[in-house]
């Protein structure tokens, strides 16, 4: 398994991350900050377990994050 690590306090609600992995992030209506679908708050990171079918757009995500706040792990 993948694990997704996403540091929401310094999103700037770019969107990039909606855009190459809808499955995975979406957009607070309520902060306009990205939100990681079916993940676990931990002390302000939020992490998720993906499966390897996921990597691909999880890694254009990642890359696209201007303030690279998307860690991907266990690959």
């Amino acid at each position: 398994m993948i694990t997704v690590t996403l540091q929401r306090d310094k999103c700037i609600g770019c969107n990039y991350c909606r855009e190459h992995a809808p499955q995975r992030f979406t957009m607070s209506k309520k902060d306009g900050k990205a939100v990681l679908l079916n993940s676990t708050d931990k002390r302000g990171f939020f992490v998720a377990r993906v499966h390897e079918d996921e990597l691909a757009s999880l890694e254009k995500a990642s890359g696209a994050c201007p303030v690279k706040i998307i860690r991907i792990s266990g690959m």
